[in-house]
């Protein structure tokens, strides 16, 4: 059986590292570090554990510049954006990746979310029916990129991996419905305002009976005849906030399928997401660079030596 290709979503394991009480490193010029080393053992760790045949990380460099905002000024205006000692830091771990022998991927005008996406579907298209994805991360909006049943979202923090049918089971929702959902009852964490009053009951109950908003809206006079509490109310609802709730859904819903000379995500050729054997010069100069003291140097450098496609022993993890 393949081995799925591995895509992570790289800002979450960043900022995990940069406000955890237990990663507090400072090199020796003084400066912070922990966002870049927390960072970077947990990409050696995946790299070690999984040994992945292809892979592929996606940044976020799109806040407040990227398409969505344009759509809707007020999406994602609750984030700040980042201090100048852990840009400084971001930047580092884009060019470790690549000195890892993994692509890293950004844009100034698509999220990480629609990076992974258009990847995960220029691949499956390439690789066939077979084909499967390991999506890295514990952003449950990236479920609606589950297709194939071996296709899983893996938060490597915790060790869960949600696959589709976990995801019917703990939203009552398929995987695709997810922009639909997120269209009805919004998202306070992306400032995504869905419709004001109906919730997560409601919400499923409607997409169970319509399956997707455009679905909904095309039939909405049988809103108020379905067996849920506050279906009437709910419909008056969905009349008066039509509008924001299809905003909503494209807002939520993932890109999959850009192409663009200027994007390198939507054009590259697919086997340069094959793991290449790290380049430990470049990684060694990259700490040095970054004032990371000898011992936390040595120690990673060690551990790197030991790393590569040729030489790692499968262990059996998908």
């Amino acid at each position: 059986m393949p081995k799925p290709l591995y895509l992570i979503d790289a800002s979450i394991y960043i900022f995990q590292a940069y406000f955890s009480p237990h990663m507090q490193v400072v090199g020796e010029d003084g400066r912070d570090l922990s966002a870049f080393l927390g960072y970077a053992q947990f990409l050696q760790r995946l790299l070690r554990q999984t040994k992945p045949e292809h892979i592929a990380v996606a940044f976020d460099e799109s806040l407040f510049c990227g398409f969505r905002h344009a759509l809707y000024p007020d999406y994602k205006s609750n984030r700040v954006l980042p201090e100048p000692d852990l840009e400084r830091q971001l930047l580092a771990c884009a060019r470790l990746t690549e000195a890892l022998g993994v692509r890293g991927f950004g844009s100034r005008v698509y999220e990480a979310d629609d990076i992974i996406g258009t990847l995960a579907t220029r691949y499956r298209k390439a690789e066939g029916p077979e084909s499967s994805v390991c999506i890295v991360s514990r952003d449950k909006d990236l479920a609606q990129l589950l297709c194939h049943e071996r296709d899983h979202v893996w938060d490597y923090q915790t060790s869960l991996r949600r696959y589709a049918p976990d995801i019917v089971r703990q939203y009552g929702i398929r995987p695709e419905q997810f922009p639909d959902y997120l269209g009805l009852v919004g998202d306070a964490v992306d400032c995504i305002p869905g419709v004001p009053g109906i919730g997560p009951v409601a919400a499923r109950a409607l997409l169970q009976h319509f399956r997707t908003l455009p679905l909904l809206y095309e039939n909405l006079d049988e809103v108020d005849k379905l067996q849920f509490r506050g279906a009437k109310r709910a419909a008056s609802l969905l009349h008066e906030h039509e509008a924001m709730a299809m905003l909503s859904r494209e807002l939520a819903t993932i890109v999959v399928d850009r192409e663009h000379p200027d994007e390198a995500f939507s054009c590259c050729p697919l086997p340069t997401l094959k793991w290449q054997a790290p380049q430990v010069s470049q990684v060694e100069s990259l700490l040095l660079e970054l004032n990371l003291d000898s011992i936390a140097s040595q120690r990673y450098m060690t551990l790197l030596g030991s790393l590569s496609p040729d030489t790692l022993v499968e262990d059996g993890q998908a």
